[in-house]
């Protein structure tokens, strides 16, 4: 039996995510806007059998899938690592793994939106770039306050096209293959002159596990799944493998349809495939681009959306974001914050430096998700959950350190500034939480008193 929710209706977020609107949540997220610029980033990294690097995150991937897996399905709750860690570590840990989230998040929302106002947009219509930030920010700001499940039959549409987009990829590369253009000695093309072939597979898993990120973001809505505990893990894993054999077929596609220094070149890498194999008008891809880029953001404001709130009614940020339309039960204060914040960076920031931290901060996150599945494990639920081989968790934290390792120190630097402003709040957070545990603590035996006193 399912154990009746603590929270008071004002703050619950309606229930209407199906397993199949999940499903096609997590593939969109999945199969965002990195793909088609990542590509050359990976070989320039790892060699040109860029397959692999991508067949290693994946395999990475999944074993941090698997703690997010257990722990959404035995805590269904908004703010996802944030309420994790705190329950494992205290409000100090968890808001720095919530602040990390949150920072990502924000972020790659105002990056995604510079990247819709450039020069895929202008391959059809040239417009002031902070027009078209406002423009693209506040209209997914009104879709994602409309509800969960508008903003899901969106991206379930918009996961068809990029899917669609991804596999012409495929299907090109096939045929270069057909006509006798193939380059098969580069699939097993690894290394570069600095690095041996496996030091330079993990440089290239550190950017490919970038591609499988998004995963994350789902248990944001846990709370919004209509069953939890059998919808999120077979959404889960089934999006992470259908985007993995993606992945991966597409990056057999551009081995050997593209030479590596042509794909390491470009900023626009799938593209290069569309021009090798020639037939397909190269304005489809900008059409697939822009979508792809505006369900990322769409997609990456709801997490930041639901993980402000989460944290809000967790105590670990203000009150204020914890507030909720009446009718529509969506999180409206914490998507007006995020989505000011995210234009802000869009309009004034240079986010290309910060946006390198993101895969090491989310490295932090996983570190301490992985770890607080083993620290949780001592708590009991009265509901089904699902629940992974203690293994798994040790290896998705190893997996997570051994990432880090190949992280650039320049990165490592403005991860750890980034870091360090999230101090602060956090000692605030968790003076906060001390004060209101002890007030709950002084307050239990007096109204123990004052019942006791009437009869």
């Amino acid at each position: 039996m399912a154990r009746p929710r603590t929270d008071a209706p004002r703050d619950r977020l309606a229930p209407a995510l199906s397993t199949r609107l999940l499903y096609f949540f997590i593939l969109g997220d999945v199969l965002g806007a990195g793909v088609y610029v990542l590509v050359g980033q990976i070989v320039d990294a790892s060699g040109g059998a860029v397959w692999v690097p991508l067949l290693v995150a994946l395999v990475l991937a999944l074993l941090t899938a698997a703690s997010y897996a257990e722990l959404a399905t035995k805590y269904p709750r908004a703010g996802g690592a944030a309420h994790y860690t705190t329950r494992a570590y205290g409000p100090f840990t968890g808001f720095l793994a919530g602040y990390c989230m949150l920072a990502a998040g924000i972020v790659s929302v105002g990056a995604l939106a510079r990247g819709f106002a450039g020069d895929y947009l202008r391959a059809f219509v040239t417009l002031p770039v902070p027009l078209v930030v406002v423009v693209f920010l506040v209209a997914l700001a009104l879709l994602n306050a409309r509800g969960i499940k508008e903003s899901t039959r969106a991206n379930a549409v918009a996961t068809v096209v990029e899917v669609g987009g991804l596999l012409v990829v495929v299907a090109l590369g096939a045929w270069i293959v057909l006509r006798g253009d193939g380059r098969f000695d580069a699939l097993t093309d690894l290394g570069t002159p600095e690095k041996g072939a496996a030091a330079a597979v993990l440089s290239g898993a550190v950017l490919a596990y970038y591609s499988f990120v998004g995963f994350e973001t789902s248990v944001n809505v846990a709370e919004e799944t209509r069953d939890p505990a059998r919808s999120y893990p077979r959404a889960l894993f089934g999006a992470l493998g259908t985007a993995g054999l993606v992945y991966v077929l597409v990056g057999l596609a551009a081995t050997v349809a593209v030479p590596a220094s042509t794909l390491a070149g470009s900023s626009g890498p799938l593209l290069e495939v569309v021009r090798a194999a020639g037939g397909v008008p190269e304005r489809l891809f900008s059409v697939i681009a822009l979508v792809a880029v505006a369900n990322g953001a769409l997609l990456t404001g709801i997490m930041a959306s639901r993980l402000a709130f989460g944290m809000a009614r967790d105590g670990l940020l203000p009150r204020t974001l914890a507030k909720v339309l009446p009718r529509r039960r969506t999180p409206w204060a914490a998507i007006a914050a995020t989505t000011a914040l995210s234009l802000l960076l869009a309009l004034t920031g240079d986010v290309e430096t910060l946006a390198a931290t993101l895969v090491l901060l989310l490295l932090i996150v996983f570190f301490l998700v992985n770890t607080a599945a083993l620290v949780l494990r001592r708590e009991r639920v009265d509901h089904p959950c699902f629940r992974v081989p203690a293994v798994v968790p040790v290896l998705g934290a190893a997996s997570c350190v051994l990432l880090a390792t190949r992280v650039e120190a320049d990165v490592w630097r403005h991860g750890l500034a980034v870091l360090a402003v999230g101090v602060v709040p956090a000692l605030v957070a968790a003076r906060r939480h001390g004060r209101a545990d002890e007030r709950a603590r002084a307050g239990a035996p007096a109204v123990i008193r004052r019942r006791g006193s009437r009869r």
